[in-house]
């Protein structure tokens, strides 16, 4: 049996009564916190005109988070490379790599990462766009190769060979990840419907490659840790409510807790609740590591990636180090 990595992810939301700085230094203050709790990896996802979200310039959130940290890995959970050129990811994060040698990640994703009138301000041709994304990925990964096969040079860039993850919420990220033999990350920490399906793709179709030499499975998962299981409950429902706003179409700023969320709200509500936190943790130090560990038994994943969407920082970072507790000593299984 092996150990199971714990990483962080970071949306850097913005709370209702704060703003984006605020944000930005509760997530370096979170990276920081991760770094000496001896997590793994700190990633950032990448959304845009989101409220609640902070992350929209990932890799320039990034380099602030280099900068405030010194071994913790840090990445991109992950860049939407549909937005974007392969050629000038290839660069961001070439000058990631040229900053913080040995330490950056690179996680890609094929949705937009926002609503169709963001996607279209981003990058006009949306169909086309996402039908190209395994060819994008190639190309952005021979931009870092040593000898690119391409005439124009991502400089800074060449020669980085930043590990690249796909990220996925469906079995297609399982298939080109194995296909090009790349660690895999699923993001059932908010659609975890496809999740079993998808490890199983993944693990039987894993092709080896230069980066990879045997299948690597991340998980999403939420936590919400605290000193008793009530507290953690009500801590749950800023995220709970947030959740149900974006799904419904209302999506804002990061709401405070509130006493008896689940009992204010109707059936469909609340089978959305249950639904998306079936990869979820709410409760003590205990419930959490037991929680952790049928999951962990369940899937057979080598690495969990935690997201912990709470109003209070202060709360926030005591979760993150109940689950750093929780989860020492979590072996994956044979």
């Amino acid at each position: 049996m092996t150990d199971v990595a714990l990483s962080i992810l970071d949306l850097s939301p913005i709370r209702e009564g704060g703003d984006a700085s605020e944000s930005f230094r509760n997530s370096l203050a979170l990276a920081q916190h991760g770094e000496a709790l001896g997590f793994s990896r700190y990633w950032l996802a990448e959304h845009h005109g989101m409220p609640g979200i902070a992350s929209a310039a990932t890799s320039t959130l990034l380099a602030f988070i280099g900068a405030g940290t010194q071994r913790i890995r840090i990445g991109a959970g992950g860049i939407m490379l549909p937005n974007h050129s392969p050629l000038v990811i290839a660069e961001q994060f070439g000058t990631l790599a040229a900053l913080y040698p040995g330490r950056i990640d690179l996680g890609l994703g094929r949705a937009p990462g926002s609503d169709q009138r963001t996607a279209r301000a981003l990058r006009r041709d949306l169909m086309s766009d996402a039908d190209r994304f395994p060819q994008d990925v190639v190309e952005l990964m021979d931009f870092m190769s040593p000898e690119p096969r391409q005439s124009v040079l991502a400089v800074p860039g060449q020669g980085s060979q930043v590990p690249v993850w796909i990220l996925g919420s469906s079995t297609f990220g399982a298939q080109l990840a194995a296909h090009l033999g790349l660690p895999f990350a699923f993001a059932s920490h908010f659609a975890p419907q496809m999740l079993m399906p998808a490890l199983q793709i993944y693990r039987d179709n894993f092709q080896p490659s230069a980066q990879l030499a045997k299948p690597h499975a991340m998980a999403g998962f939420n936590i919400f840790a605290a000193d008793d299981e009530a507290q953690a409950h009500w801590h749950a429902s800023s995220w709970q409510q947030s959740f149900v706003r974006l799904r419904t179409g209302m999506p804002g700023r990061l709401p405070p807790p509130v006493e008896g969320y689940r009992q204010r709200i109707g059936a469909a509500e609340n089978a959305l609740l249950d639904s998306v936190l079936s990869c979820s943790a709410i409760g003590t130090q205990e419930q959490v590591g037991q929680r952790l560990r049928e999951f962990v038994a369940q899937t057979g994943v080598d690495e969990l990636i935690i997201a912990s969407g709470i109003y209070d920082h202060a709360a926030r970072l005591h979760s993150y180090s109940l689950a750093a507790e929780a989860a020492k000593g979590l072996r994956k299984p044979v």
